[in-house]
């Protein structure tokens, strides 16, 4: 008897699945719980749309930054597309801060002053952390010609000091070695914040663009 009655409540319980119970009204994790990355704060969607990957929420701006652990030596390896170099996604997939979202642009990223200068961590932690950096990439140029970028800009709202947003960029192809740092992929980013300031892309479609492949970010976003 109370097998037929078990029974019963399978049957029962199968059915209200079908017509929309959530795992989570199961007693299963829910998409934040069991490590799916969700909507970010202040409704930001890290998905930063259809197709494309979520993309980690940082830690934000701090008062006061700390040496950040890098990737081990050696693990990272660069990609090329259009002859550019690109990072190692499984290195530096990218991280995005709470404190910059949709709804407060003109109080952060687009607001006249300046916003970066504010938040940016001092050369003695990215110093260190860029020589770190540059072993996990196996960089062996010259350091000078090399700029430790953030993947996501500050100016998109990139975390400032997660070692998930930084990596050390070669110089364009055909760079002048000693001329210091001069990448395209910054013009790329100045382009993008003017966009998404002038209501012209979301916030979180540029960061996807540029997380996805910078060099072709623009004509993504048909800002080319």
């Amino acid at each position: 008897m109370r097998s037929a009655r078990r029974a019963a409540s399978l049957v029962l319980l199968a059915a209200l699945c079908v017509a929309g119970c959530s795992p989570g009204s199961l007693g299963g994790l829910s998409a934040s719980e069991s490590g799916t990355p969700v909507a970010g704060p202040s409704g930001t969607d890290t998905s930063g749309g259809a197709g494309g990957r979520a993309i980690a929420v940082g830690a934000g701006p701090q008062k006061k930054y700390t040496v950040q652990q890098q990737p081990a030596a050696g693990s990272c390896h660069y990609r090329r597309e259009h002859g550019e170099p690109l990072e190692d996604p499984k290195c530096t997939p990218g991280a995005i801060s709470p404190a910059v979202t949709q709804a407060n642009l003109a109080s952060t990223i687009c607001r006249k002053g300046g916003y970066t200068s504010g938040i940016r961590p001092s050369t003695s932690v990215t110093g260190k952390e860029k020589e770190l950096n540059a072993a996990a990439y196996g960089f062996t140029g010259r350091m000078g010609d090399a700029e430790y970028d953030h993947l996501i800009s500050l100016q998109l709202g990139g975390d400032p000091n997660d070692y998930r947003n930084l990596w050390v960029e070669p110089a364009d192809p055909g760079h002048r070695k000693g001329s210091g740092v001069n990448n395209k992929k910054d013009a790329v980013e100045t382009k993008l914040h003017t966009a998404v300031c002038k209501g012209q892309a979301t916030l979180a479609a540029a960061q996807q663009a540029i997380v996805t492949d910078w060099t072709t970010a623009l004509a993504t976003l048909h800002l080319a």
